[in-house]
């Protein structure tokens, strides 16, 4: 009785899909298509995400839950492509990411979340790798003729993730990623209008912070003009 139990609370809470496609994007990032009749009309907005459920399948819900941003959708595919970021080590989303493979059944939330672009004079984008996916889907959903300046970091030349709007590409050059001073520096040298925009700043919390507290603290921005998203931070449970 119990694995029937299990298996309608998942699809209550949950699409169910298969992984289809696999693709290497840069040496510790790989795209995932998961596809399946269940996310035929799935309704997304560049730059929300899906919860995964991933793990070692203990629990009724069988793992834990694991946040990831949508690359890309097209509701005619009934398929959605998730890039994840393998930064090493057991934790639950970086061993799903190393391990995905075509035939996988996976379980995931609906697409979810606030961090979408907004209407503003211009736009300003910064994060380091795990921010790029949803950055991408945010350029491609901006006008063509949107202001658009920005500043992603990645360890080095070869982990960038290609994106269709330029930005400064910065690179750590083996510095952790966590607390980043190399892309705050290099959003502080953008050379922005005099009046504020809109930031989407996405990735490691606190490097988000500071990136934050110098559009705040040093140009003036007001907070509501500044849209965060923590991915990820060493040492805190669910942002691993």
């Amino acid at each position: 009785m119990r694995q029937p139990l299990a298996r309608r609370v998942l699809d209550r809470m949950f699409v169910r899909g298969e992984v289809v496609e696999v693709e290497r994007m840069t040496p510790r990032m790989r795209r995932i298509r998961i596809a399946g009749e269940a996310l035929a009309g799935l309704s997304w907005t560049p730059g929300q995400h899906v919860r995964l459920l991933v793990g070692d399948g203990r629990g009724l819900l069988g793992g834990v839950l694991r946040t990831y941003s949508i690359w890309r959708h097209d509701p005619t595919w009934e398929a959605v492509d998730l890039i994840g970021y393998d930064h090493g080590g057991d934790a639950p989303g970086a061993s799903w990411v190393r391990s995905a493979a075509p035939g996988q059944e996976i379980s995931f939330t609906r697409p979810e979340g606030s961090f979408v672009v907004k209407e503003a004079p211009y736009h300003v984008f910064a994060g380091e790798e795990t921010a790029s996916v949803a950055f991408g889907a945010m350029l491609r959903a901006l006008p063509e003729d949107a202001a658009v300046y920005g500043a992603v970091e990645a360890d080095g030349p070869g982990e960038h993730l290609d994106l269709p709007r330029k930005l400064v590409r910065v690179c750590r050059d083996g510095a952790p990623a966590a607390g980043s001073r190399a892309l705050v520096d290099a959003v502080r040298e953008l050379d922005l209008p005099d009046r504020p925009g809109v930031a989407y700043l996405a990735g490691e919390a606190r490097t988000i912070q500071a990136v934050r507290a110098h559009l705040v603290g040093e140009r003036g921005w007001s907070r509501r003009d500044v849209r965060t998203k923590p991915f990820w931070t060493p040492g805190r449970r669910g942002l691993d």
